[in-house]
């Protein structure tokens, strides 16, 4: 039996994507503070991607799958296919069950401006199913689907970066984070 376990450690260590582990070790050497002062960390699209491939599904088991994620000058797009019911989890009203429930095509699109250790990020646009959302739906969205998952986000307000980063800049080419 033990055989088995150290195969199939072996074989899940060879399958792991190396551009999540590219992108894992970047992140682990900003956070772990073994950066030298003034060192630029570069994410590419494609580490980016292959991270949140195999992020996703761990901190949203149900409901998002097909995460893609695309730069732009100072701002950057994420879509997915989404199933908000069964991201929610949970009883749920008959109304709530009918406007909910199925998989549907989601974009979001950001803008981030950072520098002095503090960063902005701000929700531009929200498509699902090919209508533009806002107003207080969008607010809905938000209040009922990402701040129960992620209370401690700030979204169209200033934060903290920490871990001594300076400042991200995000381009088509990649993200670039600077170190104080």
């Amino acid at each position: 039996m033990r055989w088995v376990l150290i195969l199939a450690s072996a074989i899940a260590s060879f399958a792991a994507d190396p551009l999540y582990l590219s992108t894992q070790k970047k992140f682990d050497q900003i956070a772990d503070g073994k950066l030298k002062p003034g060192s630029v960390v570069t994410l590419s699209a494609a580490e980016l991607n292959g991270w949140a491939r195999a992020k996703v599904p761990e901190t949203i088991p149900q409901g998002l799958r097909n995460p893609l994620i695309e730069l732009g000058s100072g701002e950057a797009t994420g879509s997915a296919l989404v199933d908000f019911l069964k991201m929610r989890g949970g009883e749920t009203s008959w109304l709530m069950t009918k406007l909910l429930e199925g998989e549907r095509p989601l974009k979001v699109w950001i803008r981030m401006s950072s520098g002095g250790g503090q960063a902005t990020v701000s929700l531009t646009r929200v498509d699902l199913s090919n209508a533009t959302i806002s107003g207080r739906t969008l607010d809905f969205l938000i209040q009922n689907f990402f701040k129960p998952r992620y209370p401690e986000a700030k979204i169209g307000e200033p934060f903290e970066l920490g871990y001594s980063m300076d400042r991200i800049e995000v381009q088509p080419s990649g993200v670039r984070v600077f170190m104080k």
